[in-house]
């Protein structure tokens, strides 16, 4: 490999053989011998067992006696980053709900083999293009955990901003944590700021809509989208919106971010984000609207090699489960 620019934390450089570009993370044992190649090993474990168009592809790791290297796909910049340099400093409806729905998608495959991120942010959401609606690919695994579906951890994770107040609170948590992540991505997409401060109670914040949501900007967005936002950021975990409620909520069951997905898809072949079984639903709402509805989105029928791939899922748990060292 041949290196080039720098991008985040990792060396930009392009693969020999195929002269494909890659991202390099270093990470020097002699400098950092504990916590940063604990996590690097983490990471390397879980995105092992992860193969998902939302979830960052890891290539390969290898390692000298004084340094690890790991080496995945390089993508083009973050959500951060896209929403410092838009026009109002914040996204507009239609592009926040393309990106959550992807973000939901990924997480719902990490859920499903009972993975929790523990540290989303828009940093870790990284863009594979340059594209106004790019498809987004979840990355920075090294404080993911494997928890069961009624298990709790309480080890330290995560960005403070985004994390949730059992985490602050050193309570036990569980994957409704990464549900939290997402509600607090969603409000700074929409609004370009954070929703709490840090000094204050964040049930006396929460309960006080006037301050949660000001009219500068919140008036001119709609009030699906703070609904979805409010039952996400809910401080009791039982009471927060899992990924299948939150993909079910009135804010994204809409038909042009169903559109906006299904062109994504087929831009890339393949179908991950959205479900056939929903389009002759979309196709009668478009019909009763009187809408135009693209021929070329019409899904073709399911073969049985995709049926067999759909159960085979959750196969390689108990690999994953060994090789992910307790922090």
């Amino acid at each position: 490999m041949q290196d080039s620019k720098s991008n985040r934390n990792c060396n930009g450089s392009k693969h020999r053989k195929t002269g494909r570009d890659v991202a390099v993370k270093v990470i020097d044992k002699l400098r950092f011998p504990t916590k940063q190649e604990s996590q690097l090993r983490n990471e390397v474990a879980i995105l092992q067992s992860l193969r998902h168009l939302g979830i960052v592809n890891l290539e390969c790791m290898f390692e000298t006696p004084e340094k690890v290297f790991v080496v995945m796909e390089k993508l083009h910049g973050d959500m951060l980053e896209m929403i410092l340099s838009s026009e109002k400093g914040r996204l507009p409806e239609r592009l926040t709900k393309f990106l959550i729905t992807q973000i939901l998608a990924a997480l719902r495959h990490l859920h499903f083999k009972n993975i929790v991120h523990c540290d989303l942010k828009p940093e870790n959401v990284l863009l594979a293009s340059a594209e106004p609606f790019p498809q987004v690919k979840l990355c920075d695994f090294g404080f993911a955990r494997i928890i069961g579906e009624k298990s709790f951890r309480r080890s330290v994770v995560g960005t403070p901003a985004y994390l949730a107040p059992e985490v602050l609170l050193n309570q036990g948590y569980n994957r409704s944590l990464d549900m939290w992540s997402v509600g607090v991505i969603m409000y700074v997409s929409l609004s370009g700021t954070f929703p709490f401060n840090e000094d204050e109670d964040i049930n006396d914040q929460i309960h006080n809509a006037a301050f949660m949501y000001p009219p500068n900007p919140w008036k001119q967005i709609s009030p699906d989208a703070i609904d979805l936002i409010n039952n996400l950021l809910q401080v009791k975990m039982r009471k927060r919106y899992s990924v299948d409620k939150s993909l079910s909520h009135s804010w994204l069951q809409d038909y042009q971010t169903w559109l906006d997905l299904r062109e994504l898809e087929s831009k890339l072949g393949e179908r991950y984000i959205t479900h056939e079984s929903d389009d002759s639903r979309w196709q009668a709402f478009a019909h009763d609207q009187q809408l135009p509805y693209p021929a070329h989105l019409v899904a073709p029928p399911t073969t049985e090699e995709d049926e067999e791939e759909g159960g085979a899922e959750d196969a390689d748990m108990q690999g994953l489960t060994e090789r992910v060292s307790i922090l």
